[in-house]
């Protein structure tokens, strides 16, 4: 299991390149956001912040970024071009987001990576989560990042079990990947590109690329063209 076989990283976020490797599992790529940051030399930038927007540590933000009239974004935090963020939404630590995302009204970012064109738009939490091009999130969708055991997160396919060694994991969602109204991933969630899950449910594990997932089972789907 590859990051490749779920998303590829844009250009938009060139200047990380080096940090996320497209033959690794797509866990590692979690641990590489804050060193990603760390390393980045580039010196932090912002477009004209509106007084209810609450900047704190290192926070670069493309000029054309559309900010809220209030938020609060503490660093490191790196926001592309053309993305819109929306009244309520924190966003801290170690937040990479590339060009023409959503982070909607009262969402919660913190520790992920979101590739161009995701939308989170409404009531949302993304934590030690990966959203691949243009993954969408339904309003109240949860990443669960815990265990209620606090136990090391592990990944279990038809084929093999992966030790992530990560104790906060919430979810990858491969490119185009969708996620229903008020449902949860549960810690160590992977969805493979254009994977469907439904509204109102729980659930976990790996669901592969074009499926359904309900709530009991997973249909596969039709492909179709874009």
């Amino acid at each position: 299991m590859k990051a490749s076989d779920f998303f590829a990283l844009p250009a938009s976020l060139a200047p990380f390149a080096a940090f996320f490797h497209p033959d690794v599992a797509p866990w590692e790529w979690l641990k590489q956001i804050g060193p990603a940051l760390a390393g980045l030399t580039i010196e932090p930038g912002t477009p004209r912040v509106p007084a209810g927007v609450h900047l704190e540590g290192r926070v670069w933000i493309h000029p054309s970024v559309k900010l809220p009239p209030y938020a609060t974004i503490i660093g490191p935090v790196w926001i592309g071009a053309n993305t819109e963020i929306r009244p309520g939404a924190f966003i801290r630590n170690n937040v990479i987001v590339g060009e023409g995302a959503v982070l909607g009204n009262a969402c919660e970012f913190k520790n992920c990576l979101l590739m161009d064109g995701v939308q989170v738009p409404h009531f949302n939490y993304v934590g030690d989560s990966i959203l691949g091009n243009r993954a969408h999130f339904g309003a109240g969708v949860i990443c669960s990042n815990l265990r209620l055991d606090q136990q090391p997160i592990v990944i279990r396919t038809a084929d093999a079990t992966y030790d992530t060694g990560l104790r906060k994991f919430g979810a990858i969602l491969g490119d185009k990947a969708e996620v229903g109204c008020n449902a949860v991933l549960n810690p160590g969630t992977l969805l493979g590109p254009r994977a469907l899950v439904t509204p109102a449910i729980a659930i976990g594990g790996y669901i592969p690329a074009a499926t359904i997932a309900h709530a009991r089972h997973t249909v596969k789907l039709i492909p179709r063209r874009d």
